[in-house]
Parts: C-alpha cells; sequence; structure tokens
C-alpha cells in the first residue's frame, strides 16, 4: 500500500522523484493491507462493490433528498406566500418583511457545528427526524400569526430547527462514500432544492384556491399544510434512516467491512470510528481550508438565497400576475436541477472539482450581468435560467470539495459545520437586498449578488492555488514524517513534519495533513 495511493480519490498526479520512490517502496514492503479487510478485487466476503453501492443509493439518497425538498419548501414558501396578501393581513410592511427574511438566518448560521456534533455524537436516524418534526410544528404554528411578532419569532424557530439538517446530511454522506462518488451524491440531494422551487411555485398556486376557508387566508394554508406535512414525515423518518456504516441496519457485517475499507482505502482513515477529542475541533478552526471555504461557499450561498426567495417577485414584476409568476419559476428550477446533476456527475467523473467551480461563478455572473442591465422581460427572463444554472450546482460542488480536503470524522463534521453556518448567515444579507422601491429592475439587489460572486470567484482560485502547491511539496517529499524503522534513516527529513512509530499512527494523528494524503484540485 503505498503512500501516493491514500489520495487516490485526488486528481493532481504530480510524479514522485526517483529516491522519493524507492524510500516508499521501502515503507510499502514493511506495511500491509490487513487480511480482514478486503481489497477492491476481493470477492472472499462475497460482496459486489458494484451492487452493495447501489443499495446505499437506494436506501439514502431518496429520503434524504426527500428531506431537503420539503426543508427548502418550508424555508423559502414565505416568498409564494407574499404574492397572496401575507403583508397586508400582517400589517407588515416591506422593511420587517425584510427583517423576517433575514432572522431566519441567524439561528441557522449559529446552529451549524453544534449540530453536527450532536449528529456524531448521537444517531442520525434520532437527531434528524427530531428536528424535522420540531420545524414541523414551527411551520405549522407560522400560519396562525397575527402580526409582525408572531412571524419575527415563528421564522427565528423555524431557522433554530432547520439548521441541522443541510450540513448535517452533507458530512452523513461523506461517512458513506469515497470522494470521487461523493459529488453527483451531493448535487442530487441538493437538487431538492431546485425540485422544491418548482414544486414550491406549483403547490402554492394549488393551496391559493382555500382562500377563506375556516376564516384562513391562503398564504395561512401555504404555511398550515406544509407544517402539517413537514412534522409528519419527521415522524415517519425515524424508521427510514440510516445511521453510519459501521451499525446501518440495512447492510450485513461483510457488506459493511467493504464500506469501511474502500473508504480507508481512499484516505479517510478514520472511516473505521475515531475517538471525540476537542484536538480535532482546534484542527478545524485553525485549518486555512476551512477559512478559505467559508469565504468561497459564502460567494455561492449569498446569491442562492436572494435568487430563491425573490425570484417570484422578480417574475412578478416583469408583467405577471402571483399565480403566474409563481407557476413561470417551474421551468427554471428544473433546468437548474438538470445543470446540478450534470455538473456533480462531471465533477465526480473527471475529478476538477474547482475547476468547475470556476465554472459556474462565470455563468452565473453573466445572468446577473444581464438582468441588472436589461430593460426586456424575455432577455431578463433568459437570464434567470442563466443565473439558476450557476449558483445552483456551485453548492454541492463546493461542499464536496472541501469535504474531499479535509480528513478526520470529527474534523470534517465541524468544518462543514463552519462553512456551511457561515455561508448561511449571509442570507441575511442578500435576503435584504431586494427592496420594493428597487422593483422591476432591483439594480442595488442585482449589484450586491455580482459582489458575492465575485468574492466566490477569488476565493476559488485561492484554494485552487494552495492545495496545488500543497500537493507539489508533499510530492517532492518536504512534508515526510519520520517513522522509526521505516524511513527515520533517510538524510534530509524535517523533525517538524513528527516522529512517530508506525504509518498507522501517522495517518489517524495527522488526517489530511498527512504527507501522503493527496488534495482534490
Amino acid at each position: 500500500m503505498a503512500i501516493e495511493e491514500k489520495g487516490k480519490g485526488s486528481t493532481d498526479r504530480s510524479p514522485t522523484p526517483a529516491s522519493d520512490g524507492k524510500d516508499r517502496s521501502d515503507i510499502e514492503e514493511k506495511i500491509s493491507i490487513p487480511p480482514s479487510l478486503p481489497t477492491e478485487n476481493d470477492s472472499s466476503h462475497g460482496v459486489d462493490e458494484k451492487k452493495l453501492l447501489r443499495k446505499i443509493d437506494l436506501a439514502l439518497i431518496p429520503w434524504l433528498s426527500f428531506l431537503y425538498l420539503v426543508a427548502f419548501l418550508d424555508r423559502t414558501s414565505i416568498g409564494n406566500a407574499k404574492l397572496y396578501n401575507m403583508e397586508a393581513d400582517l400589517h407588515v410592511s416591506d422593511t420587517q418583511y425584510l427583517i423576517c427574511l433575514s432572522i431566519f438566518f441567524i439561528p441557522y448560521s449559529l446552529f451549524d457545528v453544534p449540530s453536527n456534533i450532536f449528529l456524531k455524537r448521537l444517531r442520525p436516524s434520532i437527531w434528524l427526524s427530531s428536528i424535522m418534526v420540531l420545524w414541523g410544528i414551527m411551520m405549522t404554528v407560522q400560519g396562525l400569526v397575527h402580526d409582525f411578532s408572531g412571524l419575527f419569532a415563528m421564522r427565528w424557530m423555524l431557522g433554530m430547527f432547520e439548521a441541522g439538517l443541510f450540513p448535517g446530511v452533507n458530512y452523513y454522506l461523506s461517512c458513506w462514500y469515497k470522494r470521487t462518488e461523493f459529488g453527483l451524491r451531493a448535487a442530487i440531494f441538493f437538487s431538492a432544492a431546485t425540485v422544491s422551487g418548482a414544486f414550491g411555485g406549483l403547490l402554492a398556486a394549488a393551496i391559493a384556491n382555500m382562500d377563506g376557508i375556516a376564516g384562513k387566508p391562503a398564504w395561512a394554508w401555504i404555511f398550515i399544510l406544509e407544517g402539517i406535512a413537514s412534522t409528519i414525515v419527521g415522524v415517519v423518518s425515524f424508521f427510514i434512516l440510516q445511521d453510519f456504516p459501521d451499525t446501518a441496519r440495512f447492510l450485513t457485517e461483510p457488506e459493511r467491512t467493504v464500506v469501511i475499507s474502500r473508504l480507508q482505502k481512499d484516505g479517510m482513515f478514520s472511516a473505521g470510528g475515531e475517538e471525540a477529542k476537542w484536538k480535532y475541533i482546534w484542527k478545524s478552526i485553525t485549518d486555512w481550508k476551512t477559512w478559505v471555504g467559508m469565504m468561497l461557499y459564502t460567494g455561492a450561498n449569498g446569491p442562492l438565497y436572494g435568487f430563491s426567495l425573490f425570484l417570484p417577485s422578480i417574475i412578478n414584476e416583469l408583467g405577471f400576475e402571483a399565480t403566474p409568476a409563481n407557476l413561470l419559476t417551474v421551468p427554471v428550477y428544473v433546468v437548474a436541477c438538470i445543470f446540478t446533476c450534470t455538473v456533480g456527475f462531471l465533477a465526480d467523473r473527471i475529478g476538477r472539482r474547482g475547476y468547475f467551480t470556476l465554472g459556474c461563478y462565470l455563468i452565473a455572473l453573466t445572468g446577473y450581468i444581464i438582468l441588472i442591465s436589461s430593460k426586456k422581460a424575455a432577455l431578463s427572463y433568459f437570464a434567470v435560467y442563466l443565473a439558476a444554472c450557476g449558483i445552483y450546482p456551485l453548492i454541492p460542488n463546493i461542499i464536496a470539495w472541501v469535504s474531499n480536503n479535509v480528513e478526520g470524522s470529527y474534523k470534517r463534521s465541524v468544518a462543514l459545520g463552519w462553512v456551511i453556518g457561515f455561508g448561511n448567515i449571509n442570507g441575511a444579507a442578500t435576503s435584504n437586498v431586494y427592496r420594493a422601491r428597487d422593483a422591476p429592475r432591483y439594480v442595488l439587489g442585482h449589484g450586491i449578488v455580482i459582489l458575492y460572486i465575485g468574492l466566490g470567484f477569488v476565493a476559488a482560485n485561492v484554494f485552487l492555488f494552495f492545495l496545488r502547491r500543497e500537493n507539489a511539496r508533499r510530492a517532492r517529499g518536504e512534508r515526510d514524517e519520520i517513522i522509526v524503522g521505516v524511513n527515520d534513516g533517510k538524510p534530509g527529513l524535517n523533525s517538524k513534519n513528527g516522529c512517530y512509530e508506525s504509518l498507522d499512527e501517522v495517518k489517524r494523528d495527522k488526517g489530511d495533513e498527512w504527507s501522503g494524503y493527496r488534495y482534490t484540485l
């Protein structure tokens, strides 16, 4: 098991100097794969890896995607409800409406990291289903409020309970799939957001027909019915959601062994279990990749919420009434869904997640430049498609890119919590930039979104540059650790890289900082 092979999920194939290769061959001779763990071609356990992967996909992806569809539907339904006289009925001004949009993102961001830690400590089936029941209740009560203070309070509670789902599921999926498999699954999961956008418009148009039933207006019924549905789904989730690979009920013991083995061979050394230590959390906080990843994700997530919350209003200002405006959002989200899954598939196959990220930022930028300058409804509607096809694929691709480059189960859970949480807080900013008085062109809103896109584009280049530089340094042997009895006689080794008794100790202690780990570009 050569050190270089641990980065096989990486796309960087920098050559290793001959002398360094000889030393690594010496290490390879002294380290072998434990006989209890199968290799990719080992059939002694009677497990077909392709069939196993399909089995995992069917057990995890459909239901998790459905949960996110429900969550995103609940979160953004206020944009649809607004078109049915919600502001007038609650005596809410445009400024107060924007405050209610913004307040959701404060708890939604603050509780991301704690939620991921709880998810790691508890069973996903318990944690994720519990928070869903709670936010379903909050969503239902949101349809019973009578004024600004009630709407404000319910939006806060909704944000607090929804906070754990998105970062939790992405971390959870990273514990099941290899680095070259994670991107497509993250894209399919996130594409539920685009489906919810399409479905949300249709659902709001249908529920609007209940206006006046039991004395409740159409907007109230949107909240009530969606909240009841979320509560029911949360209860059912307790029985459907699976836990981590080592305890998953739907796998046999040989299948669990294969799942863990294939992850470990892909550089995820903590797949077999990791003791909770504060140093792993501290490593996540002090890792430069976490901070650059926060900027990278912010550049995509800010535009995402501005787009999803105000798309019906933007189309409405193009000359369409409430129900037609909601219906015209449907094809936009369908196209975005297809494009998101396509990018996820290609990024997994080709491996250059950073370049796909840069390309998507450029597509989004093009869309918003047209929106900010166009005076024709048809051209603006076309630009909405470009914006959606640029923004939506960015979210799962960036999460997969960051996750691919962080090893250690606790470190990865905290890193994803920080990255997603910081990105989410910017939803509070972009949900305030589309003011009613700026209609129909929303120059201020589009301009601020363009600034976010620019930030993300710069961060992507920085992330790419430093990952490539670090891979090159490791290929040259500048990060090699001293392993007693293996390479401790090699001249030129730097003691600052650490001295260890075994290669396994190096991997578990250093995670992605190990010299044999290769980052995904």
